[in-house]
């Protein structure tokens, strides 16, 4: 069975399984206690915030652990508007955000916040232009993800970081970084002011995740509780899931520019391949993340083709994995301005560093058998 869902869960490094296996044996002090096994808890936990600071080039009391992506999200966005809302209640984004991004938002326009959604262009980019015409004196917040989840889209977020600053340097600007991480380059230093990353994106153990918060920011606790993170996460920290989180960040650092030229190999062998096609769409190009391809059959469920590719061995996706259960358009084709036949019909390959070309070909024969299978269904007539 061939995997291409690495955007979903990418399977961990061996030496993180190791890792954080010996860890859960051996350190399961609480690192907020004052003896000894408190201690060697509190040193890993040290050591691991100094590893990832350093994979981010930020200070390592920049760095606050959650239980993953969607509460480093949550806390970025609701943090910020609850602190900052005597500034305003105006916040940018767009309609193409992760569900734990628009849900955040959609829930601070129900209490009263002023959202604005810029549009993106057919390839689900942001311009830098429409988010800073987008500010009003009321805005305290602009969110973006710097790769789109489905589409591997990459939003412009140093230029935007940077005239936001300029021009208007009291913005909050939060970037969902779930999917850049590893795969491009993270500048922080470009008026990036919250960045969350995902463990189990990059290899790492699931239920864990960052916040980089830059100094100086602050931001409303979500939790109450302990004064753990700061205070800004209360709770006991997951020592073992955070030390294999950080040697997963470190091994991805490592090895992004290698994996970023290998994964562009593949990409493009992919994006060949569904050109030939005329039936399909491609709804990603070679500008975007070089480990996500999308593309749709319109007038076909993205759920059949799917489960057809299954019985061929080969695991795609549809949606997100947050989003791909409900029987729905993709709210992200559609808000790139594509047909619903189209955003109902999409599906999302995600690769990794441990496809190889074979791989690829072996994906590329088992989509046109798919073709050929639904081609062959009764009243189905192209």
């Amino acid at each position: 069975m061939l995997y291409f869902d690495y955007a979903a869960s990418a399977p961990p490094y061996e030496d993180v399984i190791r890792t954080v296996s010996e860890v859960m044996k051996l350190h399961y002090g609480n690192a907020s206690s004052i003896h000894a096994y408190g201690e060697n808890a509190g040193r890993l936990l040290n050591k691991s915030r100094s590893v990832c600071a350093e994979a981010l080039d930020v200070k390592p009391d920049e760095v606050i652990f959650t239980s993953g992506a969607t509460e480093s999200n949550n806390l970025a966005i609701k943090g910020t508007a609850l602190r900052y809302q005597s500034r305003g209640r105006h916040i940018i984004t767009t309609r193409t955000e992760h569900a734990s991004v628009y849900e955040s938002i959609k829930f601070l326009s129900e209490i009263g916040y002023d959202i604005t959604y810029v549009p993106v262009d057919e390839m689900g980019r942001v311009k830098t232009e429409d988010v800073l015409d987008a500010v009003t004196k009321e805005t305290i917040l602009v969110s973006l993800m710097h790769v789109n989840n489905e589409t591997g889209a990459v939003h412009p977020v140093v230029e935007i970081g940077q005239a936001l600053k300029q021009k208007h340097p009291k913005i909050v600007f939060h970037v969902d970084g779930v999917q850049a991480y590893g795969k491009i380059p993270v500048q922080l230093k470009s008026g990036i002011d919250l960045y969350s990353i995902s463990g189990h994106k990059i290899r790492g153990p699931k239920g864990v995740g960052l916040l980089y918060i830059r100094s100086g920011l602050e931001l409303t606790p979500l939790m109450s509780g302990g004064s753990q993170e700061q205070g800004m996460r209360a709770g006991t920290e997951n020592i073992p899931l955070i030390v294999g989180m950080s040697k997963a960040m470190r091994l991805a650092r490592e090895r992004q520019p290698e994996l970023n030229t290998h994964l562009k190999k593949l990409q493009i062998l992919l994006l060949e391949e569904i050109r030939l096609h005329p039936e399909w769409v491609l709804n990603s190009s070679e500008e975007g993340t070089p480990h996500i391809v999308h593309f749709s059959y319109p007038g076909m469920k993205a759920e059949v083709m799917l489960h057809v590719l299954e019985q061929l061995n080969v695991i795609v996706s549809t949606q997100s994995a947050c989003s791909s259960k409900q029987a729905i358009p993709s709210r992200v084709l559609l808000g790139m301005g594509k047909s619903e036949a189209i955003a109902d019909s999409g599906i999302r390959v995600s690769l990794g560093d441990q496809h190889t070309e074979q791989d690829i070909l072996q994906l590329i024969q088992a989509m046109r058998q798919m073709k050929e299978r639904l081609a062959s269904f009764e009243g189905w007539n192209r």
